[in-house]
């Protein structure tokens, strides 16, 4: 009777779990493949440390200290068409675009610039603590990433931080987030020396899901280890999703497919 009784509930088991989806146990993260739709030049000596796509042209935000630049740049010839150096002592990190303007700060220096986005002359700076690394930007906030798990979403006007989400797969922190992008409602972030984005949710910081970009620029292409993926933009006009990296050669336009 007891071994009846052990098979009755051992299939009441296995039916509640199709039936609710394993009860306790969750689902694994999708992860996203990908396909190229299209390649366009970029200049290897461009050390990406922010991108965005607007009005038919990629801003770029470089780094290296006494190198650092931000740059508009044609898609189809790869060549600046504006640029603007930053004085040399800082090392050049994300940029974003706000209203007519285009915000980009620094590493370890604590000094932002606002730039007007036609010229590119500085309009003002601007001071926060921490580190910066990748910024992006909703319809009212600016969002920025310092290599930690947490993104903190800031008035454009202050630069001061109104909230901040901790970024968690089940549970499990994501250390080194760096470029991120706005896209349809999700912050999309590099994580550095990695070969994945993140797909977060702007609301609580859980990663919705994985972008699995292993093999779209080979290791014989890459200028040295430091040539990470570092560079997600979006055309949302023509619903376009780009990507590049740390002295890459190409910025490619890709699809997504379902990897699992």
């Amino acid at each position: 009777m007891k071994s009846l009784s052990l098979l009755r509930s051992l299939a009441a088991c296995f039916l509640l779990v199709a039936l609710l989806g394993c009860g306790s146990a969750s689902a694994g993260t999708p992860v996203y493949g990908y396909t190229v739709v299209a390649k366009y030049p970029h200049s290897t000596q461009s050390y990406t440390e922010g991108f965005f796509y607007l009005d038919g042209t990629f801003y770029e935000g470089t780094g290296l200290t006494g190198h650092s630049q931000l740059l508009a740049i044609d898609p189809q010839s790869g060549r600046a068409t504006q640029h603007r150096d930053l004085p040399p002592e800082y090392f050049g990190e994300g940029i974003v675009d706000f209203g007519p303007n285009i915000y980009e700060w620094t590493w370890q220096s604590h000094v932002g610039f606002v730039l007007d986005r036609f010229s590119l002359r500085v309009l003002r700076q601007f001071t926060y603590t921490g580190e910066g690394w990748g910024m992006a930007r909703n319809a009212k906030q600016i969002i920025t990433s310092d290599g930690t798990p947490t993104l903190r979403f800031r008035d454009p006007a202050t630069f001061r931080e109104v909230r901040h989400i901790d970024v968690k797969d089940n549970g499990k922190p994501i250390q080194e987030l760096n470029e991120l992008e706005w896209v349809k409602g999700e912050i999309y972030a590099n994580v550095w020396h990695s070969d994945r984005i993140a797909r977060i949710s702007p609301q609580d910081g859980h990663v919705l899901g994985w972008i699995d970009l292993t093999g779209i620029l080979p290791d014989s292409q890459r200028v040295n280890e430091e040539s990470v993926l570092n560079g997600i933009a979006y055309d949302a006009q023509h619903d376009r999703l780009f990507v590049t990296g740390k002295q890459w050669p190409a910025i490619f336009e890709i699809k997504l497919t379902p990897k699992r």
